[in-house]
């Protein structure tokens, strides 16, 4: 049934559920009878034979303690048979929000106990009947118990600060409401948080308070004066009464909670989550929501928080950790098979825990680079994890529904007789009572349903959690204790695919005496020793096997610690093999990941080598992680370690094949793109904050060479030019220390450049090069845009227009985008004398040749017939297109693509189709050789899995044939150059 604000139990066209006996019926019957006498509602239900009167009948059979609480207050039960049931809920969770309010006489610590109790009884047993006829289902009974327990405590908490403030302990900035601005915080966590609480919850509080609020009359007292005010709250709201209860409440998920006071300081908690605070801590703190006092406050403090509890580095090891809280709460609580009769739904094998587990560890891991991975709620947050790909649509399903199936089953475990208990009955009477709460028409019914979603809860978090590792598996044994190797060992290593056995053992068991940093804590070892079988069994299948695992064994000895990784490796199979792969091929790679241990957070997402490194694609990543930055130097160290992991991610896929050598180059090329924009705009703020605004003033930046032609590889340089404009009667900037036109973007320049090279513990974002501008090193670093214009028009030599057909304006001002653009088309597009271009192309190779000859045929930019010579075809073709009447390019493009479009209408389609091919392997070959190694590539002393990939790259069976290859086509190429450039 859908509820309204109209939907009365009236409603109801049959009973959802059966009474546990005839001898409970007649029991009930006969106290509906005795209440009917003061009640003509309730004589008007017994009076009738309708589906409501049986579901009553049937509710108070089942539930002593509905029963029970209608037979203190019966009026409440009227009211209940004749009133819309949601707006009646309301105005108890409104009458508990206002409990603390005088309204016209003075209220007590006992008059506030009483007013949130008898709200409390009213909510309990109106969404309890609710609830068991179907017209809440769980999400709406959590949430509505949720909004009381938030009510309530927020009443007890305004009285408790008017009371202090009142006798002279507080001094309030607002009495009329106590609770703003008084920099006092509670905390809902767990459950109460996430909006969450099951039927009989205590509730999870944490209370903080901001000194700098002073409140306080004697601040040497505050911690005292607040922790009272704490211990007052859990009487007002824990205390049994003739009225009952509120909540069960407690704080022991506060820091130390042995060791500290009720409420703590703000600076002292956050110093302690810095320094000490625990996985477990941060996972609790996902759910962390602010419910009483101060609600600004508490959302600033949690927002404080964030670093600790989505951490900008993914923290691997806390996977490992908090699967051990789970292991403890089998240990501890005694929980193994499932079973129906005295199984715990919460902590229980496939329980409630196990998917709230699922849930917080991938929250834990990749939260804090996917902003919307922190929800509160687990069935949103299920969403938002396969919405992300991190588990797919069917995992999502299957564990939402049983979340609330098992929610419902936890709600009438607690229904029975209001008890804070998980446990099933452990006899086949009670149980049935549970079996028909639920609708079920037996206990074997139940039992069958209970135990399937059980085992689907378990089926998927053992996936996730719990690949157990021994060392003595199927695949023989694996020691490394003691001095000696261990015969059968030695043989396993063998059949695993080990040249040299003894070698192996004696690394292995260096790991293990802890003689690297990375090993020398007791967890790394043990992390390490469970990982083992696993590591050699990957290792063992790839070529080489002895080398890779001695490189794995390099890359662990430079590491300063061990535990993150291990714990990565143990939990992602996937990695392990990539982590082999990189090993075995690319140096490079292999150094960047032991400088920059973070670069494998990005690897964790599921759908890394499916989707495409698009512009949109890392501009949301990129953004996303520096927006959180608050000051510059924050946001450019941001930058550094978001482009150094975008550029590994991008290696990574093309080291798997996942992309193509061209579509690396476009990838890398949109990161830079990105990252300088970013810079700029940082840069810029930081100038205007020092020197203000220079009137008119506007700034493009222009990506020339690779940049320009999106055909970076990993460890390019970028090359780039700044062009600026400002108003002509303007003389200097407008700030607190203005600077004149020259200096106001020399230093603009300036700071671009240090902000992109300097080198800082984040590493370098890229070296930059400028010598492109106009008069090279010799000219100013910033270029006005009509010196430029100038310059390109009626001094530029013929080198420095083919670099031209590469420019590309990359950020900006839009109107001098405009302007610039304009200069470049202008510029390329003036008609040429042919003899003349071809000449100066010529001899600018020749000077290549003479000052810069190739190593060997594997230098493939500066072979003859090498990149060079088809970067120059292309560039010549684009000069002399407008006096050949071929359109020229609206913009800058790639080689290939810029050839495409001139090679069809200035070339002979032979001698197009050899270039192209020529330049597809080069690009191919030379981004993994960039990727894998730094300097030359030499196939003598090359890691055995970077000749696989490159003939891989070269679509050749060994690396013979593929040179052979390259000698014959760079020689067709060479030809095609000499042919184009002496006869233009």
């Amino acid at each position: 049934m859908s509820v309204t604000e109209t939907t009365r139990f009236s409603d109801l066209s049959t009973s959802p559920i059966r009474p546990l006996s005839q001898t409970e019926v007649k029991s009930v019957l006969s106290d509906l009878k005795d209440w009917s006498k003061d009640h003509p509602a309730i004589a008007r239900l017994l009076g009738g034979s309708d589906p409501l009167k049986d579901f009553i009948v049937a509710a108070f059979s089942l539930s002593p303690y509905l029963r029970d609480t209608a037979r203190i207050d019966p009026g409440l039960l009227a009211r209940a048979l004749d009133a819309p049931i949601l707006p009646m809920i309301e105005d108890a969770i409104a009458r508990a929000r206002s409990a603390w309010r005088a309204d016209g006489g003075e209220v007590t610590e006992a008059v506030l106990m009483t007013r949130l109790r008898i709200a409390k009884r009213e909510v309990a047993f109106l969404t309890a009947l609710a609830d068991l006829a179907r017209i809440f289902d769980a999400r709406k009974t959590t949430a509505l118990l949720t909004d009381l327990a938030e009510a309530a405590t927020s009443a007890a908490f305004d009285y408790l600060l008017l009371s202090a403030h009142e006798s002279g302990k507080l001094k309030l900035p607002d009495p009329a409401h106590p609770s703003e601005k008084s920099g006092l915080i509670v905390l809902g966590m767990g459950k109460l948080g996430a909006a969450e609480l099951n039927y009989s919850s205590d509730i999870d509080l944490v209370v903080f308070f901001d000194p700098m609020a002073d409140i306080a009359v004697d601040p040497m007292e505050a911690v005292e004066t607040f922790s009272r005010l704490v211990r007052r709250l859990i009487r007002i709201m824990q205390e049994r009464t003739a009225d009952g209860y509120v909540f069960r409440t407690d704080l022991r998920l506060r820091p130390d909670p042995g060791a500290t006071p009720l409420a703590i300081s703000f600076d002292s908690a956050m110093l302690y989550y810095e320094s000490r605070g625990q996985n477990w801590e941060r996972a609790a703190f996902i759910k962390a929501k602010p419910i009483a006092g101060d609600l600004v406050a508490g959302a600033a403090f949690l927002k404080g928080l964030t670093p600790f509890v989505f951490r900008k580095y993914l923290d691997y090891a806390a996977i490992a950790d908090i699967h051990s809280i789970k292991r403890q709460i089998h240990v501890h609580k005694g929980h193994g098979e499932i079973a129906v009769k005295g199984h715990n739904v919460k902590l229980g094998r496939g329980g409630i825990r196990e998917i709230e587990f699922f849930v917080q560890t991938q929250q834990l891991i990749a939260g804090g680079r996917v902003p919307a991975l922190r929800l509160r709620a687990t069935e949103p947050m299920l969403h938002e994890l396969a919405k992300a790909n991190w588990i797919d649509k069917g995992t999502a399903k299957e564990l939402t529904e049983a979340y609330w199936f098992l929610r419902d089953v936890e709600h009438r475990i607690q229904m029975v007789r209001d008890e804070q208990t998980h446990l099933l009955p452990e006899t086949e009477a009670e149980l049935k009572r549970i079996a028909f709460m639920l609708g079920f028409e037996d206990t074997a019914a139940f039992s069958a349903k209970l135990v399937s979603v059980l085992k689907t809860v378990e089926r998927r978090y053992a996936a996730l959690f719990e690949q157990e590792a021994k060392l003595s598996s199927e695949t023989g044994n694996l020691v490394f204790t003691g001095q000696k190797d261990d015969p059968d060992t030695l043989d396993t290593l063998k059949r695993l695919g080990f040249e040299r056995p003894a070698d192996i053992s004696r690394t292995i068991r260096t790991w293990h005496y802890g003689r690297y940093r990375a090993t020398q804590s007791v967890e790394a070892r043990e992390r390490l020793t469970e990982l083992t079988p696993q590591l050699l069994r990957v290792f063992g299948e790839s070529k080489r096997a002895d080398e890779a695992l001695l490189r794995f064994d390099s890359f662990i000895s430079g590491l300063p610690a061990g535990i993150q990784l291990f714990s990565l490796l143990g939990n992602n199979p996937a990695l392990l093999s990539l982590i082999v792969n990189i090993m075995s091929s690319a140096p490079r790679l292999a150094e960047v990941i032991a400088a920059k241990p973070h670069v494998f957070d990005g690897m964790l997402d599921p759908g890394l080598l499916a989707e495409l490194p698009t512009r949109a694609y890392l501009s949301e990543r990129i953004e996303g992680f520096v927006s959180g930055a608050r000051h510059y130097e924050e946001i450019l160290d941001r930058l550094r370690i978001i482009a150094a992991e975008q550029r590994f991610l991008i290696g990574i896929r093309l080291l798997t094949g996942a992309i193509t050598g061209k579509q690396a180059a476009r990838a890398l090329t949109h990161v830079a793109d990105l990252i300088v924009a970013a810079a700029l705009k940082a840069v810029l703020e930081e100038i205007e904050t020092a020197h203000g605004k220079f009137p008119g003033g506007r700034v493009v930046l222009v990506g020339m060479g690779k940049l320009g032609s999106f055909e970076l590889t990993a460890g390019s340089d970028i090359d780039l030019i700044l062009l600026y404009d400002h108003d002509s009667e303007a003389f200097e900037s407008d700030g607190p220390k203005p600077l004149d036109n020259m200096k106001y973007f020399t230093r603009i320049t300036q700071r671009l450049i240090a902000a992109l090279s300097a080198p800082t513990a984040e590493g370098v974002l890229y070296e930059v090069d400028m010598r492109l501008r106009p008069s090279g090193n010799k000219g100013p670093v910033a270029t006005r845009i009509t010196s430029f214009a100038k310059y390109q028009t009626e001094e530029a030599w013929t080198w420095e227009h083919m670099a031209l057909t590469r420019a590309r304006v990359l950020c900006g001002d839009e109107s001098l985008v405009q302007e610039a653009g304009d200069i470049f088309r202008a510029v390329l597009g003036r008609k040429r004398e042919a003899a003349k271009i071809a000449k100066d192309v010529a001899e600018m190779r020749h000077l290549i040749d003479q000052e810069k000859p190739p190593k060997d045929i594997w230098d493939l930019k500066l072979i003859a017939g090498g990149l060079i010579d088809i970067e120059f075809i292309a560039q010549f073709l684009a000069l002399m297109a407008p006096a050949r009447g071929v359109p020229q390019p609206e913009r800058a493009m790639p080689t290939g693509e810029a050839l495409a479009v001139l090679g069809a209408a200035m070339m002979d389609p032979n001698d197009l189709d050899t270039v192209q091919r020529a330049l597809v392997l080069y690009t191919e070959i030379s981004q993994i050789v960039r990727l894998c190694v730094d300097g030359s590539f030499d196939p003598k002393e090359a890691p055995a899995g970077l000749i696989d990939l490159v003939c891989r790259a070269g679509d050749s069976p060994d690396i013979r044939t593929l040179e052979a290859d390259l000698k014959q086509r760079s020689k067709a190429v060479r030809k095609i150059f000499h042919a184009l450039v002496a006869k233009p």
